[in-house]
């Protein structure tokens, strides 16, 4: 007999939960401060269904995060972190380029929890332990490859300055279109709401790595 498609969906979830320890209904792993973790059982019909879309989607692993922040105005929550997974997931950029960006902007906003996430993806991406400390220090690295040297260039100016020169813009563009270059900006985008929500939530971080500095960026 075959199964309505709603019940399959939610039995294939809880399935893959089983086998992964992925977050459920009954056990989300929301984590918060000044925002209460909630339940999926005291949530308005709107919050469950932002949680069902992140339970359904590319996070199966970890709903910690901004995912507790957002869940408050779940519309735009829910419309957010479907753009956040597209950024995080499938930027058109190479995976150390994106990661670059993704920590850049992490040390930019001071984001204990995205910084030490991402600085784990990064060097997973094959972004050097030397390269990681010297944006963790607000140094500019050295021994760059290409990739990582453009998107670092670009996003680092980009925050600092609020601008792009004409060379780094060159540079980004020759390296990976003009939809890297948007890319880029959508991921720097959806990565400081992520810090914003983080930084005022409190969200607690067992050991924070970063200090803090007068220049962040060099």
């Amino acid at each position: 007999m075959r199964l309505p498609i709603a019940v399959a969906s939610v039995l294939s979830i809880c399935l893959a939960a089983a086998q992964t320890g992925a977050p459920t209904r009954e056990n989300l792993g929301l984590t918060g401060d000044r925002f209460r973790p909630l339940k999926y059982d005291e949530m308005t019909p709107p919050q469950k269904t932002m949680i069902d879309h992140l339970l359904a989607g590319e996070r199966r692993g970890n709903l910690g995060g901004p995912f507790n922040v957002l869940l408050r105005s779940p519309e735009m929550g829910d419309m957010a972190q479907q753009f956040g997974a597209s950024m995080r997931f499938h930027a058109d950029l190479p995976v150390a380029a994106r990661e670059t960006v993704i920590i850049v902007v992490a040390r930019y906003w001071m984001a204990q929890f995205e910084w030490t996430a991402h600085k784990r993806a990064a060097l997973q991406a094959g972004v050097s332990p030397a390269i990681v400390d010297a944006i963790a220090a607000g140094r500019r690295p050295s021994g760059m490859d290409a990739d990582v040297e453009t998107a670092y260039s670009f996003i680092t100016e980009l925050l600092k300055t609020h601008q792009v020169s004409d060379a780094n813009f060159a540079a980004a563009k020759a390296r990976f279109g003009e939809k890297g270059i948007v890319d880029m900006i959508g991921l720097s985008g959806w990565y400081s709401m992520v810090s914003m929500a983080l930084n005022v939530d409190r969200y607690p971080t067992a050991q924070p790595e970063l200090n803090r500095l007068a220049s962040p960026l060099p």
